[in-house]
């Protein structure tokens, strides 16, 4: 049988190949040679996966592996990364080029600052320094506590690698560069939200000290709002007032409330101020809508911008919500795709939002201010099973009788075996609460995260 090579594999096999041959016969004696003087030219980057498998680079990560070119390689003893001593095999040493591999026990911010961003070479009689810098894994985003906020509030950029960041871009290109303040971990940074953000909204992108990168593009898309009470959506409600479950016009609240970030004009209370309190294994307690059928389009409104093909991993629903007091053991919210469901559902286009619930316990959950939720539409039950796209929510709707989209307050018992679908005894019965909970912008929007290059 015969096998054809596919051409693209050749350049980085001949170029290891050349490598290690040429190092096999040129660092036999290294043990033996005291070494010269040694000099740096140039340094490589090595990633076979890459369309550019031997690229020559000013920076590297932890666990990349370099090749560096220069002179006076024989005989060399020591390699230092920032201070660390770094280990390389003389197999791959040559006179005028050698591997080394950057440990991922390198220090990075925590390396003394003299020989921070250096590579120092040194044989039994020589030793030269080379400014390289060094960084740690890609930076990350996972998480910003409002991505909604107002003008001139801050907000907390959670993830990874997000080393002492100077720089932050905003949805139509407006740039921060001062009063960020980044912690030393790189978990977190903070900044102050400037004014004139595009309300089509996109990702930030973040400059760190380890990189570029981008958060998903769901910042500020104001675009994709199907609700706010100020204008963006319609609230619709029905029954005789007053209805107790139903949240009318009437309870709609307006005050400026919260610490940091603060309420934007109008938001709805799940616990409008006329109910004192919710009672137990109360399914239905309170409820609120969008206008539904022949109002709400989510097919005109957002795929000029989420495509119907997007996977619905893809695809979130975000909303803010502001709960004063600590919130725990009962009482949940039930979003719902479409008006179809009765109390105590598990399953279909609804998602029970718990925050309470965490690994199997109660934990108070409060909020200083309002926070931005993201939940993709993948985890509501319908869609949880295998992969889809946005299309088959879309038409979900659009075949629902009653295409309102709802959040309702629920104050039923909480079972661990519907919450995890296993047979779990665990479960959490109602308790009465007076629990303040407001929620405000709802809206759908991508989770599209660009990929930032550091060779761009």
């Amino acid at each position: 049988m015969k096998y054809i090579l596919n051409k693209k594999y050749w350049a980085p096999i001949a170029l290891l190949t050349m490598m290690v041959f040429g190092m096999l016969f040129t660092s036999c004696d290294n043990n033996d040679s005291q070494g010269g003087a040694i000099t740096i030219s140039r340094v490589f980057l090595e990633d076979v996966n890459s369309t550019v498998p031997d690229r020559e680079v000013s920076f590297a990560r932890l666990g990349q592996l370099l090749r560096i070119e220069g002179s006076g390689f024989e005989g060399l003893k020591k390699v230092y990364i920032n201070g660390y001593s770094t280990y390389f095999n003389v197999v791959f040493v040559s006179n005028n080029s050698m591997l080394v591999s950057v440990s991922a026990d390198t220090p990075i911010l925590e390396a003394d600052p003299s020989v921070r961003n250096t590579i120092r070479f040194a044989n039994d009689s020589n030793e030269t320094t080379f400014k390289f810098e060094i960084r740690s894994g890609k930076p990350a985003i996972t998480n910003i506590s409002n991505t909604m906020p107002n003008a001139g509030e801050t907000i907390t950029v959670i993830g990874t690698g997000l080393t002492e960041v100077s720089k932050v871009v905003f949805p139509g290109n407006v740039e921060v560069t001062t009063g960020i303040t980044s912690t030393e971990d790189g978990e977190l940074f903070t900044v102050k939200v400037p004014s004139g953000i595009s309300d089509l909204g996109g990702s930030l992108f973040v400059q760190t000290s380890n990189g570029g990168v981008y958060s998903p593009a769901y910042f500020n898309c104001k675009r994709g709002v199907i609700l706010d009470f100020d204008g963006r959506g319609q609230h619709s409600f029905w029954g005789t007032p007053p209805a107790t479950g139903m949240i009318l016009g009437t309870d709609i609240e307006s005050a400026s409330i919260g610490a940091g970030n603060l309420s934007q004009g109008k938001y709805v209370p799940h616990r409008p101020a006329r109910l004192a309190s919710i009672a137990p294994a109360t399914g239905r307690a309170t409820e609120t809508w969008t206008a539904g059928t022949g109002v709400d389009n989510w097919r005109a409104q957002l795929t000029p911008f989420i495509p119907a093909s997007t996977p619905l991993d893809k695809v979130a629903f975000q909303f803010d919500i502001y709960v004063p007091d600590a919130w725990k053991d009962s009482g949940y919210l039930k979003i719902c795709t479409v008006n179809n469901f009765n109390a105590g559902t598990w399953s279909g286009g609804v998602y029970n939002y718990i925050p309470w619930l965490i690994d199997g316990k109660s934990v108070a959950f409060q909020t200083a201010g309002w926070t931005t939720i993201t939940i993709p539409l993948n985890k509501f039950y319908q869609w949880s099973k295998e992969p889809f796209t946005f299309e088959a929510v879309l038409a979900y709707r659009e075949a629902a009788t009653y295409q309102n989209f709802g959040i309702w307050f629920e104050n039923a018992d909480v079972k661990m075996k519907d919450v995890l679908g296993n047979t779990s005894e665990v479960e959490f019965p109602s308790k009465a609460t007076s629990v303040k909970v407001y929620t405000d912008n709802w809206r759908i929007v991508p989770l599209d995260t660009p990929v930032y290059n550091d060779f761009n």
